[in-house]
């Protein structure tokens, strides 16, 4: 079964007397484990699609299942309890809290998750692993404005990990980053993927960042105008190793 599923998708937003679409009949398919990069230019309506995935938004028509689940059956609480437990949130501004440590920061959807019932230290013990798994356990009491870029957006994708989710919705994750560090974070994507398992949607206007996904969906005008596997993949381990050491690490 598909993870995501999405039948004849459209959203038509109202600006006064102009109808703006959005979206023009989406259809389409992602499974357990696939990395799919959609990219297109500005307006294109990956973005509207990601809101939509991410159930921050519903649409004017069709259908989205989740996990089988129809999202448009869903009442607010629900919907509230996917966005919680399976789909984890990487965006372009790492929306960090600034005065608060890197380990708070990636505390955070466990304190205002008000089902679960961890004590603070397995509170600590999660985001520290999860930190871990980013490469910076060490840098955990670092405030965001004593990290790199690169490292708040690690810091950011070890607080979408948090909860396990199925999903990571990544709305263009290398925006405000320089090139190596773009990779950098392909890398841990990359790794994810293949050692855990976890679905991943990567937004981009950036045909080269498109590129580290297995599957590639191109946007225009609301539309699907093509979607192909990624037959030349690339491999940001491989990329990394064959550039200079960076300080960001």
């Amino acid at each position: 079964m598909a993870v995501i599923s999405v039948r004849n998708l459209v959203k038509t937003y109202q600006v006064g007397e102009v109808a703006i679409h959005a979206l023009r009949g989406i259809s389409l398919d992602i499974e357990k484990g696939e990395f799919v990069t959609v990219v297109g230019p500005s307006g294109s309506g990956k973005s509207t699609l990601m809101h939509i995935l991410g159930c921050l938004d519903l649409p004017t028509s069709g259908e989205y299942f989740l996990d089988g689940s129809d999202v448009s059956k869903l009442t607010d609480d629900e919907l509230s309890n996917v966005r919680n437990h399976k789909i984890g949130f990487v965006f372009q501004g790492f929306n960090l809290l600034p005065r608060t440590s890197a380990l708070e920061n990636v505390e955070l959807p466990l304190l205002y998750n008000s089902g679960n019932k961890l004590t603070a230290a397995e509170r600590t013990r999660r985001a520290l692993e999860a930190l871990s798994s980013v490469g910076l356990k060490d840098r955990s009491e670092h405030h965001p404005n004593q990290l790199s870029g690169g490292q708040q957006q690690r810091v950011a994708i070890a607080r979408a990990l948090l909860n396990k989710p199925a999903l990571l919705l990544a709305d263009e994750p290398t925006g405000n980053l320089d090139s190596r560090t773009s990779i950098e974070v392909m890398e841990i994507f990359q790794a994810l993927r293949e050692k855990h398992g976890i679905t991943i949607v990567l937004i981009t206007h950036e045909h080269d960042v498109a590129e580290y996904g297995t599957r590639i969906v191109t946007f225009k005008d609301g539309r699907i105008v093509s979607d192909e596997p990624n037959q030349q993949q690339r491999q940001a381990t491989g990329e990394l190793a064959a550039l200079p050491e960076s300080e960001d690490l």
